[in-house]
């Protein structure tokens, strides 16, 4: 047999003619090859080899995305093996419409919607692209370029979203030098899938030993601790840190998932010993305290059977609520009780430190609450040297006002505490808006305002007391009228 001429090879070699195939002339995949025969040997270069291919996870998902890396992470560590993930088959991928892979690595450019362009959309619009379809490799000319990348070219790439793996620095000088390179990334969310990867392949204690010189990445570590809940962990690294005082904190705030109440308190009483700051001891000791209050008059008060108790049954427990709802509570129910008692108000005011004005103001709520003035009046009796009474407040009558107000006091006991107002601009003011009429009147009186005095009777009622007193004021020949 002849040899062909050279002629002849180049001829025959020509991408208008194809050679016999089984397969259907139409097939994509048989188009796509020679798309890519054509336009590669035109503009194709030979420097983008790892993007030849792209690996993806099992569940179809393109690798790439910090979320994904991170998942990944965590579970080739515990399965202890460096799986690889399967890549993509051109030869299956192509002929189904339907497939969960990723097409990134099909093509070299997006279509302008930010999504990877159909099949259709990229035959249909080849006088647009610059860059054409590509076939894989074979798996001989493959590079595995994610096991050859240096730490720096890792992060990076982790930043991009592309194809890494970090099971391929196994030394701590490597580890570490990839937390640098991280840290130095200026990438949340790559430092995090670093710490992570350094987490369940390096002892604790190194890990916390080496995070202490790096404060940018223990910032890192600790948030990522409190955000996935390893309280366990994060008491460890504190007290490895010599932050004993954000240890004992942090020990104390895993209260909060205990929900029986007994063992709350005892695990509250273990807290007493902790290395807390003498603030935070103080407060430790009050909620201990607080709580084993609670329980007692909670455990009391179930049983009771007293008058105010089926007047006004009780609406909630009283466990685990503020010091000042406690107040509140020992005001409406227990008032008038003896100090030694641990229901009494006075009792609780003076265990836990509860200033004057804090205690008027939950005591007025309370008693104003069951209407009994006579209670009332007694929060601001004082008696003076010589023996007389006087009221005295130390939230101010103003305030005393609207709380009674609020409670629906009668006209005679919201008179009585406006009267107390020193301002007479205030003391005017809240007798207009609570329509204590003989204040008001008085009070035009006092300033010898007989305009306003007019303007003010127009609005009472003919033939009331106060609107005959107001005639006779403005008759008196004896006042010295301003206007």
């Amino acid at each position: 047999m002849t040899r062909a001429k050279p002629e002849d090879d180049e001829y025959w070699n020509r991408s208008k003619l194809k050679a016999f195939t089984f397969d259907d002339e139409d097939d994509e995949f048989s188009r796509l090859k020679e798309s890519k025969r054509t336009v590669n040997s035109l503009v194709m270069d030979d420097d983008d080899e790892e993007d030849d291919f792209e690996k993806v996870s099992w569940s179809g998902e393109p690798v790439g995305s910090i979320s994904w890396s991170v998942k990944e992470t965590a579970s080739s560590n515990r399965s202890g093996s460096e799986q690889g993930f399967p890549k993509i088959d051109t030869t299956s991928s192509l002929s189904k419409q339907g497939s969960g892979y990723s097409l990134s690595s099909l093509f070299r450019a997006k279509s302008k919607s930010g999504g990877f362009p159909s099949f259709s959309e990229s035959f249909s619009e080849t006088s647009i692209r610059t860059y054409a379809p590509e076939l894989r490799k074979p798996k001989s000319d493959r590079k595995n370029f994610v096991s050859d990348l240096s730490p720096e070219e890792t992060v990076r790439r982790m930043q991009k979203g592309r194809a890494y793996s970090l099971e391929k620095f196994r030394s701590l000088q490597d580890k570490l030098l990839l937390l640098d390179e991280a840290v130095a990334l200026y990438d949340g969310n790559v430092i995090a899938a670093v710490l992570i990867y350094l987490k369940t392949s390096l002892n604790k204690e190194i890990l916390f030993r080496e995070l202490m010189s790096r404060d940018v990445a223990l910032r890192h570590y600790v948030h990522y601790l409190k955000e996935m809940g390893e309280q366990k962990l994060l008491v460890e690294l504190l007290k490895a840190l010599g932050r004993t005082e954000d240890m004992a904190l942090m020990q104390y705030k895993e209260h909060l998932g205990i929900k029986d109440e007994g063992r709350r308190r005892d695990f509250l009483k273990s807290c007493l010993s902790l290395p807390f700051s003498q603030d935070d001891a103080t407060h430790v000791q009050d909620h201990y305290e607080l709580l084993e209050r609670q329980i007692i008059i909670e455990a009391s008060d179930k049983k009771a059977d007293g008058e105010i108790f089926k007047k006004f049954p009780r609406k909630a427990s009283i466990l685990n609520m503020p010091i000042i709802t406690t107040l509140y509570y020992s005001c409406f129910y227990h008032y008038g009780e003896s100090e030694g008692t641990y229901s009494s108000p006075a009792n609780i005011r003076k265990t836990f430190r509860i200033s004057e004005k804090q205690y008027i103001l939950t005591a007025l709520g309370a008693r104003a609450k069951l209407k009994l003035w006579f209670d009332v009046d007694s929060l601001f009796n004082t008696k003076n040297w010589l023996g007389y009474t006087k009221k005295k407040s130390p939230i101010g009558f103003h305030k005393v006002v609207d709380i009674l107000h609020k409670n629906n006091a009668p006209i005679s006991v919201l008179q009585e505490y406006v009267n107390l107002i020193d301002d007479t601009e205030v003391k005017l003011s809240m007798a207009l808006k609570y329509k204590c009429h003989d204040i008001v009147i008085n009070t035009y009186r006092d300033l010898k305002d007989r305009q306003q005095l007019v303007v003010y009777r127009a609005k009472l009622e003919r033939d009331s007391v106060e609107y005959r007193k107001v005639q006779e004021i403005l008759s008196n020949g004896q006042i010295r009228w301003k206007n």
